[in-house]
């Protein structure tokens, strides 16, 4: 049986959720009712995958995900809020979430996304690892994706997660076209319109990264994807 941790302020909310996911998900549900009470769970306990409100109290959902990535580089972490801006959204998955749910939400649908979430976290513990190049030259930039750093005339630049991994694709189809959808379904597992409003943040923010050196470019590739160009 899975084990989820479900941090959830509204206590009405968080018991229906948990009575239904043990339910119908035949999953086992610890229920915290704020941030720091689900960071105490998550330091006692192993779980499969976390479910967090990101408005609460003491210490809110983002911060609780950005502590426990700290921990746990790959449980799958859904992000839930009654907040729906994209800058949200982009914030979600920069922290290293694998998730987004919009309040009002139908309990079906966060089922749905769970299902998927373990599944994919299943499929990985089984695939073989295949060595991957992770340092990489462009123009006057070097960028190791291990680390998560850029390094430019003695000047670094720490990445988030999302951003060195895009990066990476990206300099693995250096001068070639990285379509959209390889780079959503690859990084986001999905590529809905928000996942895509999501990774055009974190393109902007490559590309200021990376403006120092005339050389280097990355170009929108109208109707297929990008383009890391290096001259």
């Amino acid at each position: 049986m899975k084990k989820i941790l479900l941090v959830e302020d509204d206590p009405n909310l968080g018991m229906l959720l948990q009575d239904y996911l043990q339910l119908k998900g035949k999953f086992e549900i610890v229920l915290c009712v704020d941030g720091e009470e689900g960071l105490r769970a998550f330091n006692k306990q192993n779980f499969d995958l976390c479910i967090l409100d990101v408005m609460m109290p003491k210490k809110d959902g983002f911060a609780l995900g950005k502590e426990i990535r700290k921990m746990n580089e790959s449980v799958p972490i859904i992000f839930a809020t009654a907040k729906a801006m994209m800058e949200d959204k982009a914030s979600a998955y920069d922290l290293g979430g694998d998730d987004y749910i919009t309040k009002p939400f139908r309990i079906e649908e966060l089922l749905l996304r769970i299902n998927a979430l373990l599944k994919r976290a299943s499929v990985k513990e089984v695939k073989p690892v295949e060595p991957v190049q992770s340092q990489f030259q462009i123009g006057n930039y070097t960028f190791d994706y291990t680390t998560q750093m850029i390094q430019h005339n003695g000047q670094q630049q720490k990445l988030s997660t999302k951003e060195a991994e895009l990066l990476q694709l990206l300099c693995l189809k250096q001068n070639a076209v990285l379509t959209r959808e390889e780079a959503l379904l690859s990084i986001w597992h999905d590529d809905n319109y928000f996942n895509g409003r999501s990774m055009d943040v974190f393109l902007s923010k490559l590309r200021k990264y990376l403006k120092e050196d005339p050389k280097v470019e990355i170009l929108n590739v109208h109707g297929k994807g990008y383009k890391l160009l290096v001259n």
